[in-house]
C-alpha cells in the first residue's frame, strides 16, 4: 500500500468519495457532482503548497488504483487551533483493514516530518467503523460533541493522538 498526494486527475475517485450516499451515509449525505472539479483543484493546491494532506490511498501500487483517501488539515474549532484527520474508504474495498492501515501510515509520516503533534479526528458516533479504526490507531477518546458540517448538525466522538507520547505504541 502507499499514500500519494492527491492530483488534478483523481476526479473519479473525488466523485466516488464525495458523491455517492453510501460513502456519505454519516456525514449528511452526498456532496452535488458540479462542485467536485473546484473541491479537487483547490485539495490540490493546498496540498502542493503544503498546507494540508490530501492522500489517496493505493492498496497495489503495480495497479495504481485508489481505493480512497486519507487526510490531514488545520482549522479552528471552538476558536482554538487543531489538526484534524478524516480517511473514506471505496465501499468495495471496506472490511480489510486498508483504512487503518492507511491511517497508520499516514500518521507514522506525520510523526516522522514532526510536522504535527497532536492530531485529532471527529467521527460521527453513527459510524462504528470508523470509531474503531481511532482506537485501533492508538487515538484516545476525549469527548462525544456536536459539530455543524454543511448545513447539518452531526454527533461525533472526538478523539485525540499525541504523535510524540505515542511513538512505537501502535500495533
Amino acid at each position: 500500500m502507499e499514500l500519494l498526494p492527491i492530483t488534478l486527475d483523481d476526479l473519479p475517485l473525488y466523485e466516488a468519495v464525495h458523491c455517492d450516499p453510501r460513502m456519505m451515509e454519516h456525514l449528511g449525505g452526498p456532496l452535488p457532482r458540479d462542485g467536485m472539479a473546484d473541491k479537487l483543484r483547490r485539495d490540490v493546491a493546498t496540498t502542493e503548497a503544503g498546507e494540508t494532506w490530501v492522500l489517496k490511498v493505493i492498496p497495489d501500487p503495480t495497479t495504481g488504483v485508489a481505493a480512497g483517501t486519507v487526510s490531514l488539515w488545520d482549522h479552528e474549532v471552538d476558536g482554538q487551533p487543531v489538526t484534524e484527520m478524516g480517511w473514506m474508504i471505496l465501499p468495495e474495498f471496506q472490511g480489510r483493514g486498508l483504512g487503518s492501515r492507511a491511517v497508520r501510515a499516514a500518521l507514522d509520516r506525520a510523526r516522522a516530518t514532526g510536522r504535527w503533534t497532536v492530531i485529532n479526528a471527529y467521527p460521527p458516533v453513527s459510524n462504528p467503523a470508523s470509531n474503531a479504526m481511532c482506537r485501533k490507531n492508538g487515538f484516545v477518546f476525549v469527548r462525544d460533541r456536536d459539530f455543524e458540517y454543511r448545513g447539518h448538525v452531526l454527533r461525533c466522538n472526538q478523539w485525540m493522538i499525541d504523535l510524540k507520547a505515542s511513538a512505537g505504541e501502535v500495533a
